[in-house]
């Protein structure tokens, strides 16, 4: 288990210009926007417009704070995300904006190369039990997480998040009134 701390992630500039974007992990490490397999990330989204695009990558967003977006995608209906909201998964070459509900909003944003790598993104509260088999990626958007690897626990906090491998069990216990997201990366 890599353990990542809040105050560790690197902040870059988006894509396209529009705002900043806090890198929480990246598969391979130091892979950049045009090379990475799978992209974790957070962003401040400060005002209407468009969204970068990413050839050959599928996103999944979710709101972490604030009032949420309509995300609109080509192709698609305009769709309402906010924090009551399950994770939107939509792929990243596709024209895509948002505007705002209320205000600014803070996203978790997750990205993969269709083809190679599939991901999954969950929003929980509860205990639970994550099975070997794939590399996981779990965020605390809400209170504290315990993360319990071979009877050694790490504690995560607000934003803080943690890397397990393939071959890690982890039980997973939210403190009260916790909120975490666990995502999922496996070969496609």
């Amino acid at each position: 288990m890599r353990v990542l701390r809040a105050s560790d992630y690197k902040v870059m500039p988006w894509k396209n210009g529009g705002g900043e974007t806090t890198e929480i992990a990246v598969s391979p490490d130091g892979a950049g926007l045009a090379d990475f397999d799978w992209r974790v990330s957070m962003a401040k989204v400060a005002g209407d417009g468009p969204f970068s695009t990413f050839p050959g990558i599928d996103r999944t967003l979710a709101i972490l704070e604030s009032a949420g977006i309509v995300l609109s995608v080509e192709g698609a209906e305009p769709k309402p995300l906010t924090l009551e909201t399950a994770p939107h998964a939509f792929p990243a070459d596709a024209a895509t904006s948002a505007a705002l509900i209320g205000g600014a909003v803070l996203d978790f944003n997750v990205m993969s190369r269709r083809g190679k790598i599939d991901h999954r993104v969950e929003r929980l509260a509860n205990e639970k039990v994550s099975p070997a088999g794939s590399t996981r990626l779990l965020l605390c958007s809400r209170g504290t997480l315990d993360i319990t690897v071979e009877a050694k626990t790490e504690r995560l906090g607000k934003r803080d998040a943690a890397l397990l491998d393939e071959t890690e069990n982890a039980l997973l216990t939210p403190g009260p009134d916790s909120q975490f997201y666990l995502v999922e990366f496996r070969a496609a």
